[in-house]
């Protein structure tokens, strides 16, 4: 069966199809990031006005690209939440509507399942069970997976997610937005040792995460010091071994608790390759595998929401109803599903 994934939750306009027996047949996605860059962040109601811009000219450039065409798809699939209100409600409403056109099902799909199901579009991929690491600039989680829809929370951020901490700091560092990619490469001339930035919760005794006050000592830091480009890099070097550090300490911990030998990273912070770096030297010569999504998928994008939902219509019973009236939820606990 041949699925149309759409995703509209923030400020990526993704869209692709993905088919139960052929794998994935094409994505295509816009950022926002130049439209949102002079206004230091995400502005809802332009992301909103954006996605009505372009999802319609995306979705024909992909059936153009995959050689496909409507006629051929058998169900949508869409994300529902969580996100800004108005982002989602431009994919939902377009979904069923262009469902109820041609009378086949709308899948509403959680955002973070979609992120967490993303490396099965990878090869190898994973097998359930496993733990999942889900580090963006919106979350932190780390859950137990043992199966479609079958979701349990290990631990998650008390305040903070890892991703919104990399992209206040990148602002204290006069980064542009968004800073979370640039403040990694400021890192990479930093210099190991001049700075030492906290590891909050690193011996919790839960796998729960602090990323605040690591956001606090960090401007901190940069108010005590004249900045020139060495200091930045450096300060940026401390504060990005700070984060990755927890992140893998946790990870690990999670991995022994629940005896699972498989890891999976997702989310935007998955991208990181300190992150990636040092994931692989902490598990190197045990049985754990770890897998990351492409890098193309670490982003929100259309395709880990057509894969959820055709993983998600292959479990089904019987045959969904025909889109027509459609919610959003903005708020939306994955483990809810």
């Amino acid at each position: 069966m041949l699925v149309l994934g759409i995703e509209t939750s923030c400020d990526e306009t993704g869209v692709a199809l993905y088919d139960t027996c052929q794998g994935l047949l094409g994505h295509t996605l816009y950022s926002q990031v130049d439209m949102h860059r002079e206004y230091g962040g995400v502005v809802p109601e332009l992301a909103s006005r954006d996605h009505i811009r372009r999802i319609l000219p995306l979705i024909r450039q992909l059936f153009r690209q995959s050689d496909t065409s409507l006629e051929s798809v058998d169900a949508i699939a869409c994300t529902q939440g969580p996100g800004l209100a108005g982002a989602l409600l431009t994919g939902a409403s377009f979904s069923s509507a262009l469902a109820f056109a041609r009378n086949i099902p709308v899948l509403n799909i959680h955002h973070l399942e979609g992120h967490l199901l993303s490396p099965l579009l990878s090869d190898p991929a994973p097998d359930f069970p496993f733990v999942a690491l889900l580090v963006s600039g919106g979350h932190t989680q780390l859950m137990r997976v043992d199966g479609i829809g079958q979701y349990r929370l290990l631990g998650e951020t008390v305040d903070d997610a890892a991703g919104e901490a990399f992209d206040k700091t990148a602002k204290l560092l006069d980064l542009d937005y968004p800073g979370g990619k640039l403040l990694a490469e400021l890192a990479t001339p930093g210099r190991a040792g001049r700075f030492k930035l906290p590891r909050p919760m690193l011996n919790s005794n839960d796998l729960n995460f602090s990323f605040s006050g690591l956001k606090t000592a960090a401007a901190l830091l940069i108010g005590k010091h004249e900045m020139n480009s060495q200091t930045r890099a450096d300060i940026a070097f401390a504060f990005e071994d700070a984060v990755t550090d927890v992140l893998v300490k946790k990870s690990v911990t999670a991995l022994n608790i629940t005896g699972l030998q498989q890891l999976v990273v997702a989310g935007g912070v998955g991208a990181n390759s300190r992150l990636r770096q040092k994931l692989l030297h902490h598990l190197s010569g045990t049985d754990i595998t770890v897998f990351f999504p492409a890098l193309e998928f670490c982003t929100d994008n259309g395709a880990m929401i057509a894969l959820a939902g055709a993983l998600r219509l292959q479990q089904l019973d019987e045959h969904p109803r025909a889109g027509g009236s459609f919610t959003v939820k903005a708020r939306w606990n994955l483990e809810d599903l």
